[in-house]
C-alpha cells in the first residue's frame, strides 16, 4: 500500500510544528520544509528555522530549506511598495499564499514526487458533495484565526492536493495538543504583523523605502483642516489624529458637547491628499471587485445567473461576514451590502462565502 508522501511548510511555529506531528501519528510519511524568504535587521528567520529543526528532528522527519528569498522580494515585497505608493492598501499574505506557498512551493513538491502540501493554516478543505465533484475550500473552525480570506485564489486542481491538519482545532485547543507532545515550541508567541518585516515598525519599514511626502488633509467638504506626511502611512478606515468639537441632541432640548474622532475615508494619490469623515460619512455599502477569481469555475456560472442567495462578504482579515448582493459588470463585480460599513480599502481583498464555503474573491477597486 503507498503511503502518502507529504511536503509540510514548517514556519517553526507551534501550528506547523503540531501538523508535523498530527501527520506522522497519522501515518503518512512527511517532509518539513522551511520556506527562506526573507533576511533582514529585526527579521526572526534563523531563530525560526532552528525551531523548526528542533521540532523536526524530535518527531524524527527529514528536514530542508528552500531558498525563495529573490522571488518573495518581486513577488510579495515590491508588490507591498506599489501598492502603498499609489493609495492603496495591499494583502501581502495572499500574495505569499498565491506565488509562494502554494505557487512555487506546491509547484516543487509536486515535481518532486509529493502527493500533497501541508500547512499550519487555520482553513479546512472538505470532500465530494452533492453539489460540487470536487473538494471545497471552508472556513476554519476557529473563527478568531480562520484564515480562508488569505486562500481564496487558490486554483480548483490544487485542493485535492492541499492538507490543513489543524483547520479542525481551535487556537487554545492547537497549543494544549502541542504541550502534551512536549513540543519545544508549545508556548512560542505567534507572530505579529506582515510576515516578512519581523520586529520593525510598519511606518518605519514604508518611511525607509518610501520616504515622506506631505500633502493635504481635507474633510469630505474638501476643506483643508490640516497635513499628512504621506498617504501611504494611513489605511482607510483607520482612526485619524484630527478631532472635531460639536454638539449633539441628548434628548428632548437638552445639548451636550462632544469630541468626534475623524477617520481615513480615501485617498487621492493624484493631488496627494488624504481624506477623513465622521460618522456616517465615514460608512458605505456598495464597492467593486476587480480579478475576480472563482476556486470552482461552476461558481462562476451561478452567478452569472443571479443566484446569490446566502452570499456573505468579507472585506478584511478577521472582519464581519456581511451579507451582500453581487451583480456582474463588464469587468467587475459590483457588490451591495446588507448594511453599511467602515474601511472600504481599495486594493484590499473582497472575499466570497456561501456560508462556511470560500468561493473566491477579488481585489476592492
Amino acid at each position: 500500500m503507498h503511503t502518502k508522501k507529504i511536503a509540510l511548510g514548517m514556519s517553526g511555529g507551534v501550528d506547523s510544528s503540531l501538523c508535523a506531528t498530527l501527520l506522522k501519528e497519522q501515518g503518512y510519511d512527511v517532509t518539513g520544509v522551511f520556506l527562506e524568504c526573507w533576511r533582514a535587521p529585526g527579521c526572526r528567520v534563523e531563530e525560526d528555522r532552528k525551531d523548526a529543526l528542533a521540532v523536526a528532528l524530535k518527531i524524527g522527519i527529514p528536514f530542508q530549506v528552500l531558498d525563495f528569498k529573490k522571488e518573495y522580494k518581486e513577488k510579495v515585497v515590491e508588490y507591498f511598495f506599489a501598492e502603498y505608493k499609489v493609495g492603496r492598501t495591499p494583502n501581502p499574505d495572499v500574495m505569499c499564499n498565491r506565488d509562494i506557498k502554494f505557487g512555487m512551493f506546491y509547484r516543487w513538491a509536486m515535481e518532486h514526487g509529493f502527493d500533497a502540501v501541508a500547512t499550519g493554516h487555520y482553513a479546512r478543505i472538505k470532500g465530494e458533495s452533492r453539489s460540487s465533484r470536487s473538494p471545497r475550500l471552508l472556513r476554519g473552525v476557529d473563527a478568531k484565526k480562520d484564515q480562508s480570506y488569505f486562500l481564496y485564489l487558490l486554483e480548483e486542481n490544487q485542493l485535492s492536493h492541499i492538507i490543513f491538519p489543524i483547520g479542525h482545532l481551535r487556537k487554545t485547543e492547537v497549543r494544549d495538543l502541542a504541550a502534551q507532545r512536549h513540543l519545544p515550541v508549545a508556548n512560542k508567541p505567534d507572530s505579529q504583523g506582515i510576515c516578512f518585516i519581523g520586529d520593525i515598525n510598519v511606518h518605519n519599514f514604508l518611511k525607509e523605502r518610501l520616504g515622506e511626502k506631505p500633502g493635504e488633509v481635507v474633510n469630505m467638504r474638501g476643506e483643508v483642516i490640516g497635513e499628512h506626511k504621506g498617504l501611504w502611512f494611513y489605511t482607510i478606515g483607520q482612526r485619524h489624529g484630527f478631532m472635531l468639537k460639536g454638539k449633539i441632541r441628548a434628548h428632548h432640548d437638552e445639548w451636550k458637547h462632544v469630541i468626534q474622532p475623524f477617520y481615513v475615508v480615501a485617498k487621492d494619490a493624484k493631488h496627494n491628499r488624504l481624506i477623513v469623515g465622521f460618522g456616517e460619512e465615514t460608512l458605505s455599502n456598495t464597492f467593486e471587485i476587480l480579478h475576480m477569481h472563482w476556486i470552482h469555475p461552476e461558481d462562476e456560472k451561478r452567478f452569472a445567473v443571479g443566484n446569490t442567495e446566502n452570499i456573505l462578504i468579507r472585506i478584511r482579515h478577521g472582519g464581519e461576514l456581511i451579507s451582500a448582493h453581487l451583480e456582474k459588470s463588464d469587468d467587475t463585480m459590483i457588490v451591495t451590502l446588507a448594511k453599511k460599513t467602515q474601511g472600504i480599502a481599495e486594493g484590499q481583498s473582497a472575499v466570497v462565502y456561501d456560508k462556511e464555503v470560500c468561493l473566491g474573491g477579488g481585489v476592492i477597486c
